[in-house]
């Protein structure tokens, strides 16, 4: 019997706090979303007062795809499906967010600043990491070589 070589995962080594950390990651993008969509124009003068010109120009361009893309990416994040490529989408408007926004109000909330920093860090752990154990990714992966290697069906459905 020919065995099939077996691709790395990042994700069978990782421990259960790791998915748990990154489903609270999903969870505070997913909230910011949600605020941004509720109070548009907030997001839009937050945009505007990034002093760039070419994000005061385009303030509702981008106050809606900045809102709708961290509702997604915030919901992708907290199930699991699509994580490296959902956080590396979120790290630039984190970047702005810090760099461009929240410093200036750093005398007003420094709450704001801190949680930044701290989902920055995050995005970049599991843009490196993936989504760990109890993710979307890994159930399809699963789910997949349930159906293609011997042995694999009657694991997948032991987790089940």
């Amino acid at each position: 019997m020919i065995e099939s070589p077996v691709t790395p995962q990042t994700n069978i080594n990782q421990p259960a706090w790791f998915s748990l950390l990154r489903m609270l990651l999903g969870i505070i993008l997913f909230w910011k979303g949600i605020v941004f969509i509720r109070d548009t124009e907030l997001l839009k003068l937050l945009v505007q007062r990034t002093g760039l010109g070419v994000f005061s120009q385009n303030s509702e361009v981008i106050t809606f795809i900045v809102a709708y893309l961290t509702l997604l990416c915030g919901l992708f994040i907290l199930s699991g499906l699509f994580t490296r490529a959902c956080c590396i989408i979120q790290i630039p408007i984190v970047l702005v967010a810090i760099f461009f926004v929240n410093m200036q109000r750093v005398d007003r909330s420094t709450f704001e600043l801190v949680l930044s920093i701290i989902v920055l860090i995050l995005l970049i752990l599991f843009a490196i990491k993936g989504s760990g154990t109890i993710s979307a990714d890994e159930f399809f992966r699963t789910y997949y070589k349930a159906g293609t290697e011997e042995g694999n069906t009657e694991r997948f459905f032991k987790k089940l």
